[in-house]
């Protein structure tokens, strides 16, 4: 991989991963329009590392209020009476699904998973979910049934149900934010309380799948000196545009619908789709 291609792709990664569109799927549709190689599910999840310190950056307050509170939480035994520690306790049992996911379905995300027809349909299915949370949210306000807002009103049936909905986005195309940020919204948070706990809950994730893929697959990521610059210079190229687009998408959810990635999910699906029946883009990498 050239220079040029990785810093490419890590703008990319940097726009894309906190933004309901789905990052894995812009870093296999990219590639794929302009004729590069797919860069494969283990740069993917290296540079995502990049992202990893743009939203501890970004939310740095809240990171250290509930790393605190869940060590006050721990020391009077009611680790979930606190509503920072129960939060935090929530971000590490909600990580277990995709974990778990992650392990079994290992070689199906590095393969099966990155055919360009499963994002297709990966993309369809993840925007239906999106458009109903924001449907269920207008009907919602129609009968003023006030949405729950701030981390101290995350539930733990939230946590869960955010945390199962992570999982799904090992398929490219589903998008973490997208699907996570719904599933919050459908459970009866708001948009913006909805994509802070989303954030936090993909930390342990990213972190994970960065440094599991670092390991295993170290030597066509970092094989030569030229790779590994490569790959430093894409995280980090992730992580300042990832910086601005968390600090800009939280601002957005405060006032605004999820409607527009909506519309531009169902565009993409439409030109992948049109672009794979036309034989401009290969299937596979």
């Amino acid at each position: 991989m050239t220079v040029v291609e990785a810093i490419v792709l890590g703008i990319v990664q940097g726009l894309t991963e906190f933004l309901p569109v789905s990052s894995t799927a812009h870093l296999r549709i990219v590639p794929a329009l302009l004729g590069w190689r797919d860069p494969g599910a283990g740069f993917s999840a290296v540079i995502q590392c990049g992202t990893l310190v743009a939203v501890l950056a970004a939310m740095r307050r809240d990171v250290a209020l509930l790393a605190s509170g869940l060590v006050v939480g721990l020391r009077s035994g009611r680790p979930l009476a606190r509503p920072e520690s129960r939060v935090a306790i929530l971000v590490v049992v909600g990580t277990l699904p995709i974990v778990i996911a992650g392990f079994v379905a290992r070689d199906l995300i590095r393969t099966q998973f990155r055919d360009l027809h499963v994002v297709t349909a990966a993309l369809l299915a993840a925007t239906a979910l999106m458009a109903a949370a924001e449907t269920c949210c207008l009907w919602r306000s129609r009968r003023r049934r006030v949405a729950r807002e701030g981390l101290a009103g995350v539930r733990i049936a939230d946590g869960l149900a955010m945390g199962l909905a992570q999982a799904l986005a090992l398929v490219p195309g589903a998008s973490r934010s997208g699907v996570t940020i719904s599933s919050g919204m459908l459970a009866g948070l708001d948009r913006a309380t909805s994509a802070r706990f989303s954030f936090l809950l993909s930390l342990p994730a990213v972190a994970a799948a960065g440094l599991l893929e670092a390991w295993q697959q170290r030597r066509e990521i970092f094989g030569t000196p030229g790779d590994a610059g490569a790959t430093a210079l894409g995280t980090l190229a992730a992580c300042v545009v990832g910086y601005a687009s968390i600090r800009w998408l939280l601002r957005l959810l405060t006032s605004h619908t999820l409607w527009p990635f909506i519309v531009y999910r169902l565009a993409l699906a439409g030109l992948l789709a049109w672009s794979l029946r036309a034989g401009i883009v290969p299937a596979s990498g």
